[in-house]
């Protein structure tokens, strides 16, 4: 979520994320359910169908732009909701979000749907130099106007009641069936809308929450009453105005979040936690010992990608553990009894599943977590690389932002669930050259740029993805395979981040692309040697001499079996051509934007909703 404070003549755009699951746990069967929701949706991907999921390192990809673009952001210890609104609020600005609960949120300056931003219509004001680029305003005020000058404190109520990721009664069912909530004349909207605007035109009779609640409470049976209430309450609870205060954080570079002081955390944790130094990850994993593992287009027949890097995930969890006193007394005040497992929800098949994962000790001497720190960098150094089971003198050769991601790809192929074959590893390692040749490309000194031939190939590689982009369905043994890789450069990132990057942190951004190792891979069985590839650019040769001899001596001897090319000329049999859908892998079934899937309070934001309510009334 992004806010937008004016000073002066200038725009300044802040971002403040979600952080670690709510130390309640309110939101465990809502993130379960996202979860089965992802794995039907990446499965369909993976088949040809329609559908998107996000990609397994857009969070760390997202920070590195935003510190590219000097953005400010601040990452918030659990659920970010109320801390945005309170910001908000403290600076009179509007949220820019593509979350629908921030039509409910009492916000002064308002809320802008991401989705609603013309971002390819930039305007120019007349008779002046200035830009801006047409969006949508939501104002709560004007909501309310529309529904008879509703009391705004009415909101919350009327959200939890609709129902929310904190709460979801089957016993309010009851409650709506009760007051009848009729599907009008219209019913293109769906049910749903009509219930939404049938809601508010009924809620809009009352003057307070109070009294509200009084009446939907005389619809439920005796028993259920008081239960029913105190739920409602808690969960209205949830747009008030938060305790933090993240102006001190763009102020002081740091603030005080009340959960996480509660719990005793380190400092140097919660410093790295707000600066998105450490994932959302360690801290479910330090608080709840509990972490999700979400899932990739990856081959749903088999184990899920995740499990490669369970070694490395344990070495994490072994570290968490070994917290001071102070930290486990704290701790186990406010929390139930932690077990040294951990719980990981993870894919199996096309459902989810929750599996126990013991802790290992690292296997070295090492302070506890609050000083974890002060360790040297050689000891640091020592322990990533050896929870890699990589040795130091391999990765001399190899430069600094490349260092972590050869590291990994050597623990990657050692693993005897990735199933990476040669052209797995050439199609990587080719990939891996985009950024080193950006480089060289934007580099001042460019007297040998021709004849190194640096922009040549990158043209080429582009051109290469553009083409597979194009071209046929996934190969899903494939994409298992770089799922699997995937998973691990992640695990080993949040390693190095937890030891305070012994190995400096690699540009994600050009790292790897989907799209590109996808084609190469293809391309190098059929028609393409690497050799052809990296003649014109012998810099961009010499580098991947250097990435493919580091990790070639890492590799099982089957990695290297022969791999038959694929023979054009050759008379095949002429096979029945499968029909698959026109959106093919990786497109969207629709029109609508990914975040507008599930988003509950939608209805509220179309701008025709006059023509909707008059046969919405509740009785």
């Amino acid at each position: 979520m992004a806010m937008l404070s004016s000073t002066g003549f200038a725009s300044t755009q802040i971002w403040s994320s979600d952080g670690g699951c709510d130390i309640s746990d309110k939101k465990l069967t809502t993130l379960k359910d996202r979860a089965r929701e992802k794995i039907q949706t990446a499965h369909s991907l993976s088949v040809g169908g329609g559908g998107y999921v996000c990609p397994l390192l857009i969070r760390e990809v997202f920070i590195q732009v935003l510190i590219k673009l000097q953005v400010c952001f601040v990452q918030c210890f659990s659920e970010a909701d109320r801390d945005i609104m309170t910001l908000a609020n403290h600076w009179n600005c509007p949220v820019l979000s593509s979350d629908s609960d921030f039509c409910v949120f009492d916000l002064k300056a308002g809320f802008c749907p991401l989705n609603s931003f013309q971002w390819r219509n930039m305007n120019t004001i007349k008779g002046t130099q200035d830009s801006y680029i047409p969006a949508k305003w939501f104002s709560l005020d004007g909501l309310c106007r529309y529904f008879s000058n509703m009391n705004k404190a009415l909101l919350p109520l009327f959200a939890v009641l609709c129902g929310n990721d904190h709460i979801n009664l089957p016993i309010m069912e009851t409650f709506l069936s009760k007051v009848r909530v009729p599907l009008g004349a219209s019913n293109s909207k769906g049910k749903r809308y009509h219930r939404v605007l049938g809601l508010l035109n009924w809620l809009s009779r009352f003057a307070d929450p109070a009294e509200a609640l009084d009446n939907v409470l005389k619809h439920l049976p005796k028993k259920n009453r008081e239960n029913v209430k105190e739920l409602l309450c808690c969960s209205m609870e949830e747009y008030q105005q938060s305790q933090a205060k993240l102006q001190d954080f763009f102020q002081y570079d740091t603030y005080a979040c009340p959960e996480a002081l509660d719990l005793g955390l380190p400092e140097w944790v919660l410093v790295a936690l707000a600066k998105g130094q450490l994932s959302p990850f360690i801290s479910d994993a330090l608080v709840l010992r509990r972490t999700i593992l979400h899932t990739q287009v990856e081959n749903m027949q088999q184990p899920n990608a995740h499990r490669v890097a369970l070694p490395i995930r344990q070495i994490i969890y072994g570290l968490l553990l070994n917290v001071s006193p102070h930290l486990e007394n704290v701790s186990l005040n406010v929390l139930p009894p932690r077990p040294l497992a951990f719980s990981e929800v993870e894919r199996i098949h096309k459902n989810i599943q929750t599996s126990i994962v013991d802790a290992v000790e690292p296997p070295m001497d090492h302070a506890d977590l609050s000083k974890l720190t002060e360790l040297s960098l050689a000891r640091r150094r020592t322990l990533l690389l050896e929870t890699l089971k990589v040795k130091q003198s391999i990765l001399d050769p190899i430069p600094a932002s490349l260092k972590l991601p050869i590291a990994v790809s050597c623990y990657w192929l050692q693993h005897v669930e990735a199933k990476a074959k040669v052209h797995h590893l050439q199609a990587l390692l080719l990939g891996m050259l985009m950024g080193p040749l950006h480089a060289i490309i934007n580099s001042p000194e460019k007297k040998d740029l021709q004849e190194d031939g640096a922009e040549r190939l990158c043209e080429e590689l582009q051109r290469r993805k553009e083409q597979a982009r194009r071209g046929r369905r996934l190969e899903l043994d494939t994409a298992h395979v770089f799922c699997q890789w995937q998973c691990c450069l992640q695990m080993g990132m949040y390693l190095n981040q937890l030891l305070s990057t012994p190995l400096p942190e690699p540009d994600l951004t050009r790292l790897y692309s989907g799209s590109l190792v996808h084609g190469l891979c293809q391309q190098l069985l059929t028609s393409t040697s690497v050799e052809s590839l990296l003649s014109m650019c012998p810099q961009a040769k010499q580098l991947y001499e250097r990435m493919f001899n580091a990790t070639r001596s890492y590799a099982p001897a089957e990695v290297f079996l022969a791999q038959v090319k694929s023979n054009s000329k050759k008379k095949r049999p002429k096979k029945k051509r499968t029909s698959w859908p026109k959106n093919r892998v990786g497109t969207i079934s629709d029109k609508r934007c990914w975040y507008e899937l599930n988003n509950r309070f939608g209805p509220l934001m179309l701008e025709n909703t006059e023509e909707q309510t008059e046969a919405s009334t509740l009785d």
